[in-house]
């Protein structure tokens, strides 16, 4: 077995196809070691390493540059470890078609690689041109034929040199690979040293009976053979790329022949969490095989707890070895601890800091084994954090209180080099969550890189530790079973839970050990939950698996559950454990839809905790174009098949970590302070379990029809956690302001900020900001204008009529079709095109969703998107002299195969009547009764359209904004004056489609540089529009692929509408917009006013104009 691990036996027999055999000479898995020579060198590299914050973040990179940071960082992962050398770097690398074709011999040390590429290790070698990324949800990306593999089966043949630091003389050599993906075996000098399987988890292999003599000048030659495929893919399934090759950083550590191999810590905390009981389990590694009870004769254990938090509070020097605040002390061995040798130290911490999400003190625990005379032989350490994860009927405790999970998923992502990892990068992702009001991470699928838990641990993030299994693709497959039912895959799975809970056992942020994800259920899993709480009692466990209510879950976790199903769950008497969603809201694209509906359930019903948002950052990879241009790219990009296309375009962030509009609903639904008006009492509350608010700074704001009227800070006492502020309304320091103010709509803004920095945010970061409408003085009638006594000067030109007033505007306007064809304002072209109805817009991926059923498929179906508008009729009237009116049927209809208009009534999807009332004033009143047909789906929009020149490309608004919103997913977006420009309201969603939308717009204005433009409002009793306006006109936005694609119009595309259906995101495979978010396709009728404007007047003085007294 040992000479051709990976190569097929004359009998058939391939290692990499055999579930049974997924290690060799591999050794047991175990916490993180650091291999430090004594105590104070451990607390000097907790002390460096732990200066972290958001500064380092600004360094992220997402370019090529990724490539040499990413070998930086791998190095300086080691630095001040002197028994730690890291192998990071370029090797040697040649890519095989199968393994049946690897060069002969190319694991010899003699074998001539000089003609050989190189490849930086750590990466996926499909980042760096060898083969092609492969994007699937669940199908697999080879035949399903467990355990065989197709024969195209890519496999990497990797080598680099090293030599022994003659400081390691005597000690034993572990070669340690972090991850490689999937599967692989090393040679040291020719001779194979062992074979893993498990890309997310570490191998590591004792090699120094095969190494060079310490201090040597001859090179040692490493040699790793990967394969791409291998049995344990099929447990691999997971919704990402499927990219390939050692992804993580390869190490060599040199241990004494006697050290510290494994420990755990466990905290117990008293009642009142006066005091801990501390105890540490540790196993020691014998090469010499010494009986336990000799082992204790020859040495000696030691542990000790430092206070991490107090080491950056002073000036100048620290001596961290005074930060000591807890010895533990070796207890008599007991037996059946589960692997470990049985040496348990105990001791007792009084008043500890406890760690949570929201206060994540942390200790540094240092593990010691010295010899008989008190010589330091070898010293671990790590943080920890003292905290407690209990159950309650309903609910998940974290130091006794119910905290809610305001969480995300995430995977490992960079858009350039794959599933390798950089700090910098990694702390952006917690900077940006942290930011966002976002407390807890689900690792999907799989185990990070340690460095991600130790940065949790650091910044407060909770987290779900979650194993490397998903079979999701078995679901395609009806004869054969999930390999969670076999009993030929149960030492796999277990595998993959067991090596999970060994090495990410000591962090304090994760509060879940997760048995994987849609895997199915069986006796595998009741296996891996039945070990874990026998070895991890401190935490829960989560499987969605089954139905998310199995016996092998603590927590009913169901995945994109609407709301008036998990509320069913919550007041469900039998059902006694909390509910917290494992993935809900789908971001893909323009989506978040009905993200408030969840959260109003959450906020106001028992037995419901929160959930993960699916998922973090769109995970799109950097491609370069045939002209040398980067663009990102998705499933099929790379001409891999089968692939899911842009199913893995779900971010709330783009993959550069920029911002998607959603991420201000998350963090306006996340927000810790919560502010109400409710029967004239402003209750404002602390919804944090353990901060006060003594560190914020409350401030309030009063605006009138868009004007600010006054603002202030916001003085009360302190309001402890899970407490609130209330006040009258009426009492509050913006009461004369609203007195004395003629406006008609009045808001209230209150607004949380930071007094000072923290590790994630800068001294004056919003956490907060609420806005709540304040009583309306009077009764709200309907807006009209008054007309003045100006005539309008007319003249009919054939089929056109020209209506001016001198040299300040001239509208001419198509009697024939009854559509107007240009706007003049003092004699500059504004519009050109308009004003018409519409009812169609660019599909955003929700809209896609759910093939046949989805709303797109039904609009298209019903040609929706193909509609013409037919004047059925149009006349002119005078009724006085100032004003002219123009009254429009319009038919939409579709057209025939010769290309001509069905124009018969009964074959109309849309009757139209629309009436432009023109006043000499230059004010437009459109007047618009929109008829449906009943049997028509859901409609996108009921709306006008219009086009203005590229020059009148300035808005200026009074509605909700300033980010994108619609709506179901605009209670983030206050009510307030905004303007931008027209190339900002555009928002580059990868897959372009409808976007950049403003909701509840009260009136706009579309200006050029000179200030020359219009002027548009509701009107009457009409309510808030939506707005838009576009370079790209809604066909391209429909018809382009990729952002890149787009290509801008002649004009800008502008909508006004009266209707504008949601967005969804419940989830982005079936039609699931919220009725009341719908638009049914009823009669509807409107107004809307237009009038010219220039610089010398403004938006509001003229919404002010119409507003009736």
């Amino acid at each position: 077995m040992v000479g051709p691990l990976l190569f097929p036996s004359g009998n058939g027999y391939k290692t990499w196809e055999d579930p049974s055999f997924i290690k060799w000479n591999k050794r047991d898995p175990h916490v993180t070691l650091r291999c430090h020579d004594s105590i104070e060198a451990s607390l000097k590299y907790w002390y460096e390493r732990n200066k972290v914050d958001l500064s380092v973040s600004k360094s992220a990179v997402w370019n090529d540059d990724a490539v040499p940071v990413a070998l930086e960082n791998a190095a300086s992962w080691v630095q001040q470890l002197p028994f730690v050398k890291s192998l990071s770097g370029y090797w040697k690398f040649f890519l095989a078609p199968n393994p049946t074709t690897v060069p002969d011999n190319f694991h010899q040390t003699a074998f001539q690689d000089s003609d050989w590429p190189t490849l930086p290790v750590p990466s996926n070698w499909e980042m760096h041109g060898f083969d092609r990324p492969i994007y699937t949800n669940f199908v697999y990306p080879f035949p399903l034929d467990p355990p065989h593999l197709p024969q195209d089966n890519p496999t990497g043949c990797y080598r680099t040199f090293f030599t022994i630091p003659k400081e390691w003389q005597g000690r034993r050599i572990i070669l340690h690979f972090e991850a490689v993906d999937s599967a692989f075996c090393a040679w040291v000098n020719g001779v194979p040293v062992g074979y893993s399987q498990d890309s997310r988890l570490p191998a590591e292999f004792e090699i120094p009976d095969y190494c060079y003599q310490f201090g040597s000048d001859r090179k040692n030659v490493l040699a790793v053979q990967v394969l791409r495929w291998s049995d344990g893919s099929y447990l691999e399934d997971q919704d990402h790329w499927r990219i390939s090759g050692i992804h993580r950083d390869v190490l060599l550590l040199a241990k004494p022949q006697v050290f510290i191999a494994d420990y755990f810590f466990n905290s117990n905390l008293s009642d009142n969490f006066s005091h801990a009981d501390i105890q540490v389990e540790v196993k020691i590694d014998d090469s010499r095989e010494t009986l336990k009870e000799r082992e204790l004769a020859n040495y000696v254990i030691e542990a000790a707890l430092y206070d991490t938090g107090s080491w950056y509070n002073r000036d100048g020097h620290v001596d961290l070895l005074s930060s000591n605040v807890a010895n533990l002390t070796l207890s008599t061995p007991t037996s059946g601890s589960h692997g470990f040798n049985g040496y348990i130290l105990v001791g007792k911490l009084e008043k500890p800091k406890l760690w949570s999400a929201e206060q994540p003190n942390l200790y540094t625990l240092v593990v010691v084994l010295k010899d008989a005379s008190g010589y330091v032989i070898d010293c671990e350490s790590c943080l920890i954090g003292i905290r407690q994860v209990s159950k309650a009927p309903k609910q998940l405790l974290v130091n006794g209180q119910p905290v809610v999970i305001r969480g995300v998923n995430r995977h490992e992502h960079h858009a350039r080099i794959g599933k390798t990892n950089i700090e910098s990068c990694m702390i952006k992702d917690l900077v940006l969550m942290k930011q966002n009001n976002i407390n807890a991470v689900r690792n999907s699928h799989y185990p990070q890189h340690p460095r991600w838990y130790e940065l949790c641990d650091l910044f407060g993030m909770y987290m779900i530790d979650e194993a490397n299994i998903e079979t999701h693709g078995f679901i395609l497959s009806g004869h054969l079973k999930h390999p969670t039912e076999e009993p030929s895959w149960a030492s796999a799975m277990m595998d993959r839970v067991i090596g999970m809970v060994e090495r990410d056992k000591n962090y304090a942020c994760i509060i879940s050990w997760s048995l994987g994800n849609e895997a199915g259920y069986g006796p595998n899993h009741s296996a891996s939950a039945g070990w874990i709480r026998g070895r991890d009692p401190s935490r829960v466990v989560h499987y969605e698996g089954g139905g998310s209510r199995t016996s092998s879950t603590d927590i009913v976790c169901p995945m994109y559950m609407r709301v008036w199903n998990i509320l069913k769950i919550a007041k469900d008497p039998n059902e006694t454990r909390p509910l917290i969603l494992c993935e809900y809201s789908h971001a893909m694209g323009n989506s978040n839809g009905n993200l408030h509906e969840y959260w109003e359930a959450i906020d106001n019903t028992f037995g419901l905790q929160g959930g993960f948002i699916w998922d973090w950052a769109d995970q799109a990879l950097l491609k370069e174009s045939a002209d040398g241009s980067k663009h990102w790219a998705y499933g099929g990009d790379f001409g891999d098949f089968p692939n899911d296309s842009n199913f893995c375009l779900n971010g709330l962030v783009w993959p550069d970590r920029t911002a998607h509009p959603a991420l201000h609903e998350v963090k306006y639904v996340y927000q810790p302070i919560k502010v109400s008006l409710r029967e004239g009492i402003l209750k404002i509350k602390n919804n944090n379990f353990f901060e006060t608010t003594e560190e914020m700074e409350f401030s309030w704001a009063v605006h009138g029809d868009g004007c600010e009227l006054g603002s202030g800070i916001l003085s009360f006492a302190v309001i402890e956690p899970q407490s609130s502020f209330d006040i009258d309304w009426k009492s509050g320091p913006w009461y004369s302001l609203w007195a004395s103010s003629d406006a008609e709509e009045i808001f209230l803004t209150i607004t949380t900020k930071f007094l000072h920095s923290t590790r994630s945010v800068e001294a004056g970061h919003i956490i907060s900001s609420t806005q709540v409408q304040l009583p309306a003085k009077r009764e709200i009638v309907p807006h009209f204008i008054k007309p003045k006594d100006i005539v309008p000067s007319t003249e009919v030109l054939g089929d056109i009529i020209k209506i001016k007033q001198q040299n300040l505007w001239e509208i001419k306007l198509n009697v024939r079709t009854g559509m107007l064809e240009s706007w003049k304002v003092a004699g500059a072209p504004i519009m050109n095109k308009g004003i018409f109805p519409c009812f169609w817009r660019a599909p955003t991926d929700n809209d896609k969703g759910g093939d046949q059923s989805s709303y797109c498929s039904r609009w298209k179906a019903a040609h929706i998107d193909s509609l013409s508008f037919v004047t059925k009729s149009c006349s002119i009237e005078t009724p006085a002299d100032n004003l002219v009116k123009i009254i429009v049927v319009y038919l939409g209809v579709l057209k025939s195969e010769d290309g001509s208009f069905e124009e018969g009534k009964s074959n109309a999807l849309f009757n139209i009547d629309m009436i432009y009332t023109i006043y000499g004033s230059g004010d437009i009143i459109v007047e618009s009764s929109v008829k449906p047909n009943s049997d028509l789906p859901p409609l996108p929009r009921i709306g006008v359209e219009f086009h203005l020149e590229k020059s009148v490309d300035q808005i200026k608004w009074y509605g909700r904004g300033p980010f994108e919103c619609y709506p179901d997913r605009k209670a983030s977006a206050h009510i307030g004056f905004y303007e931008q420009s027209v190339a900002g309201m555009h928002v580059p969603y990868i897959v372009p489609g409808e976007s950049g939308g403003k909701a509840d717009v009260r009136w706009v204005t579309f200006q050029n540089k000179d200030g020359l433009g219009i002027y548009a409002s509701v009107y009457g009793n009409s309510p808030p529009m939506q707005m838009n306006a576009s370079y790209y006109p809604t066909a391209e936005l429909d018809r382009a692929t990729h952002i890149e694609e787009l290509i801008k119009g002649d004009d800008i595309e502008v909508h006004l509408d009266h209707k504008h259906m949601g967005l969804g995101g419940d989830d982005s495979w079936t039609p699931c917009v919220h009725e009341k978010y719908l638009v049914p396709p009823v009669p509807y009728s409107y107004s809307i006013r237009l009038c010219p404007i220039t610089a010398a007047t403004s938006g509001y003085d003229i919404y002010k104009s119409q507003l009736q007294n």
